[in-house]
């Protein structure tokens, strides 16, 4: 099926999309900054260059978006044109995932996954709700947490 935009436009709409400061990103900046918790954003030093970096506590925090990175909710779905390209990139962004997650626990840093269907969708959790998760685990002594939308 062939595209409905040019590709002088498509270029324009895919240029578009943001991989850093997204609205979910954002809203877990701003609740985690009104707690008073104070970060670092994408860290190129840190494996994966996690969204927020929070070095007091050793955390990363990665505002992860369902569909670049396949999660298995709502939100998520292979586009019908061009299915194979598309699978085959988002495999290698899980693929990547799984690498950063063992190159963190190596380098003994914690870290947090937020999934976007936990701030958007049908299934999304209230904001205060996330963050007050968040805090709680950054002040415990558990490894990994993953907050995803409600099932």
């Amino acid at each position: 099926m062939p595209d409905v935009v040019d590709q002088q436009t498509r270029s324009r709409m895919m240029a578009g999309i943001r991989g850093k400061d997204t609205k979910p990103e954002l809203a877990i900046r701003r609740g985690l900054h009104a707690r008073g918790f104070r970060f670092r954003l994408h860290v190129g030093n840190v494996p994966g260059k996690p969204d927020l970096v929070l070095p007091r506590f050793r955390a990363a925090i990665f505002v992860n978006g369902c569909f670049w990175h396949h999660h298995d909710c709502h939100l998520f779905k292979i586009p019908s044109t061009r299915t194979e390209f598309w699978s085959q990139k988002i495999a290698r962004n899980v693929e990547r995932d799984a690498i950063v997650r063992e190159q963190l626990t190596r380098q003994s840093w914690r870290f947090l996954v937020v999934w976007e269907c936990a701030l958007k969708g049908r299934t999304r959790l209230a904001l205060d709700d996330v963050i007050g998760r968040i805090a709680q685990w950054l002040c415990s002594a558990e490894p990994f947490l993953e907050i995803e939308g409600a099932r």
